[in-house]
């Protein structure tokens, strides 16, 4: 069964591209694809220059761990680890050292408005706490691409907007290329281009403001 087919697009480095499309039509398989957790039957997937299609998983892993930051709809914390651990980790993976990391980490939660919950576990969080504690930690390795799969989907309407606006805060901030799956409209407002996909095809690739940068993330299939 083919999933996506007849995909071919560019993301610039500093874009901020939002995936639309009814659920079912691909979104999640594509940002999938693209962070190289799934691997297409056809077709490459370049990243920064590099061809990530035939890279090994732990090549693949170290690639991600570099130059990948995620937010996931389900926020994906480590209950046993306290907010400012959740968002160390990556640091700690990559070999980052605990001075510069912890300063790092207390700063990026700060930022979205966590500095007197560093002690706090996720249990003793709110669904948009946890989803704060979940950017903050995508952005610990200063990566060059963030991928969000529906970073608002669990949360109510204000807390989904505050998270919002922080994610793109930060992205602005860190510089990063930002690329949002997404099937809520109103989220849109703020990306510079908007992909849209049905049945698996991209239906609509609207460019919102013309960007003139190298290329960050290049999709053929």
């Amino acid at each position: 069964m083919e999933i996506l087919r007849d995909l071919n697009f560019e993301v610039p480095a500093g874009q901020f591209v939002a995936i639309m499309g009814a659920s079912g039509s691909g979104k999640s398989t594509l940002l999938g694809l693209l962070a190289g957790l799934d691997a297409p039957s056809a077709g490459r997937i370049v990243i920064d220059g590099v061809d990530i299609t035939g890279l090994s998983e732990d090549k693949l892993a170290i690639l991600r761990g570099r130059k990948i930051g995620f937010v996931f709809q389900s926020y994906q914390l480590i209950p046993t680890l306290t907010a400012e651990e959740n968002v160390l980790l990556p640091y700690e993976l990559a070999g980052g050292g605990v001075s510069a990391g912890t300063a790092r980490a207390r700063e990026l939660l700060d930022s979205v408005g966590l500095s007197d919950r560093l002690d706090h576990y996720p249990v003793q969080l709110s669904g948009g706490e946890q989803q704060r504690v979940a950017l903050a930690r995508a952005f610990m390795v200063k990566p060059p691409i963030l991928m969000a799969d529906e970073p608002t989907g669990n949360l109510d309407s204000a807390n989904g907007a505050h998270v919002l606006e922080l994610l793109i805060r930060l992205n602005r901030r860190e510089g990063t290329t930002l690329v949002l799956v997404t099937h809520d409209i109103s989220l849109t407002g703020h990306a510079d281009r908007i992909i849209t996909l049905r049945d698996g095809r991209i239906i609509a690739d609207e460019a919102r403001q013309t960007l003139q940068s190298t290329t960050q993330s290049e999709v053929a299939k």
